[in-house]
């Protein structure tokens, strides 16, 4: 694949912006943040990693495949946070979708690009469920889109799946449609005056950033104390086998992952300890 590739990915946060871009930061990935609806984001990265840049460099190229890289990224962010993470990808061979949410396994559904299903049935419904769709109407509108059909190909199934999502407050800004591919769907993006950059500010500022967003939000309790040491261990615990999955199957998404893991789990029980060691001389002042 080239930068002609029709590979393409959106990652749909349910999220406002200004909470999403911190954390954004963190993937060190050049991307534009959109609202996207009531209460939903959208990043559009810019796709290198399925695109091959090596010749940028004189190597041959290195690729990635979209939905590898996207999923890595999806979990990424969804780590550590009370929102969830839809990844939506495409290249020309099939599409698809993974919806990240905390620590619980990422559920997601391929679709061949003549439409055809080829994942699980039952993901559907857990998908459903982590969204907090309607368990009976949108479950059957989500279980049309894995039922056989041959004039549905893989965008209008993908389309189809947008259409579930209006109803708890998602709408895409115009432009950005599935089955665009990436560098197209960059421009799109980049042409809307709502889109941000999200471009990596160094990492003690992202930092400060992502902390600032966490105390002012419902997270405040989980930042210190017996629960925050709890869970910031569950994260290095967690983040450790992860990265080293990810270097055996040559991911660099799921290193990704694995690497933020590690890293709120350290940042975790550095900050408890510090903000620990404050508090006394705070109460005698």
């Amino acid at each position: 694949m080239n930068a002609t590739s029709p590979a393409g990915a959106l990652l749909l946060c349910r999220a406002e912006p200004e909470t999403v871009g911190p954390v954004a930061h963190l993937l060190r990935e050049r991307m534009l943040l959109a609202p996207a609806g009531d209460g939903w984001s959208v990043l559009v990265p810019e796709g290198k990693p399925w695109q091959g840049t090596g010749k940028e460099a004189g190597v041959a190229d290195v690729v990635e495949p979209v939905d590898r890289v996207v999923v890595g990224w999806a979990a990424a962010l969804a780590v550590g946070s009370t929102w969830p993470v839809l990844a939506l990808w495409w290249d020309g061979d099939r599409a698809g979708c993974t919806l990240a949410s905390g620590f619980r396994r990422p559920v997601g559904y391929v679709w061949l690009a003549d439409g055809t299903p080829a994942g699980e049935d039952e993901a559907m419904r857990t998908f459903a469920e982590r969204l907090g769709l309607d368990p009976v109407l949108d479950v059957q509108a989500l279980e049309e889109l894995i039922r056989p059909d041959p004039d549905a190909d893989a965008r209008i199934r993908l389309r189809g799946l947008l259409a579930v999502l209006t109803r708890i407050g998602l709408i895409l800004p115009p432009g950005l449609d599935p089955d665009t591919p990436g560098d197209r769907l960059y421009a799109a993006a980049d042409e809307r005056p709502e889109a941000e950059p999200v471009a990596w500010t160094g990492r003690s500022e992202a930092v400060k950033a992502e902390l600032d967003v966490a105390e002012s939000s419902r997270l405040d309790p989980w930042m210190r104390g017996p629960r925050a040491r709890a869970l910031a261990g569950a994260q290095c615990a967690a983040g450790l086998p992860l990265a080293l999955w990810g270097l055996r199957r040559r991911s660099g998404g799921w290193v990704l992952a694995g690497a933020l893991l590690l890293a709120h789990g350290a940042l975790g029980l550095a900050y408890d300890r510090m903000r620990g060691a404050e508090e006394p001389a705070d109460g005698r002042g």
